[in-house]
């Protein structure tokens, strides 16, 4: 089905008059746009297109916000949420970086591994610490599960993608002008694709933690829900509804064209165009 509706895109300029034929040629849009990748033109696994994204991290994020679960809990909930999220930041970062020698995804990998262990260990590390000393004084109790997570599972996912995407800013990306014309490969670029993706990713989940925390302390002291039961649905609900509400708003802060000043390049590309903005792909 993708390859087909590619195949009436690459054809579409014989068939525009046609209003049913206009529908056709949307749909098929919108399916390339979700499911190949806009620079290498290979199509990305289901579970890790981008329709995909807010139905799998989504319980991960509800388990991994339980105030019930134990350290080692919520370690392994935490290792499970960024092995999804780094895998889908491979399959949907910048595709145009130079792999000499076959070693760019083995680095990618190699660092995307490094990035899973210490991302969940960070976030499991306050309740490690406050199960072996037994803190469980109110002040703590309030520091750890309430006030650190939110902050701490941010840094950390914006950190995932800074150390998975590390090639893109180390080897440079393609740099296009307006007619898509490949003008050279910057590291400027590749670095500031990687910053605004990590900042994006950063506030999506900082946000979908913080939230529904904060929410969630004024129903207690309100005692709306007067069960568990119905405390722990309450939260589900606010967590669903702030990261649905956060992931468009997230992936819109920067387009997925970016755009890069001339002069903010390196000097062989600028004097190579005439163009005073150039575009490349920011990745997901």
């Amino acid at each position: 089905e993708i390859r087909r509706a590619r195949l009436l895109l690459e054809h579409s300029e014989k068939t525009l008059s046609e209003p049913i034929q206009n529908d056709q040629i949307k749909q098929a849009f919108l399916l390339s746009l979700s499911s190949v990748h806009p620079d290498t033109g290979k199509i990305i696994p289901a579970f890790f297109r981008p329709p995909a994204f807010l139905p799998v991290t989504l319980p991960l994020l509800v388990i991994a916000s339980s105030l019930q679960l134990k350290a080692k809990q919520i370690f392994f909930c935490q290792l499970a949420f960024h092995t999804y999220t780094i895998g889908f930041t491979l399959f949907n970062g910048n595709g145009t970086t130079k792999d000499e020698g076959n070693t760019l995804h083995q680095k990618q990998i190699l660092f995307g591994l490094g990035a899973i262990s210490y991302a969940a260990l960070m976030g499991a590390l306050p309740f490690i610490y406050m199960d072996r000393y037994t803190l469980k004084s109110p002040l703590t109790q309030l520091v750890v599960k309430r006030l650190l997570p939110a902050p701490l599972f941010g840094l950390m996912s914006a950190f995932t993608v800074v150390a998975v995407r590390r090639p893109e800013f180390e080897n440079g990306i393609e740099v296009m002008d307006r007619n898509g014309k490949v003008v050279g490969v910057s590291q400027k670029a590749g670095e500031k694709a990687v910053q605004e993706t990590a900042l994006s990713r950063g506030v999506l989940f900082g946000t979908g933690f913080f939230l529904p925390a904060v929410l969630i302390h004024f129903v207690e002291r309100a005692n709306v829900a007067k069960t568990p039961r119905a405390l722990a649905s309450m939260k589900m609900l606010m967590i669903t509804t702030v990261l649905a509400g956060m992931l468009p708003a997230s992936l819109g802060m920067f387009s997925q064209c970016g755009e890069i000043q001339r002069e903010d390049l390196e000097p062989d590309i600028v004097s190579s165009t005439e163009d005073t903005v150039l575009f490349y792909n920011r990745g997901i």
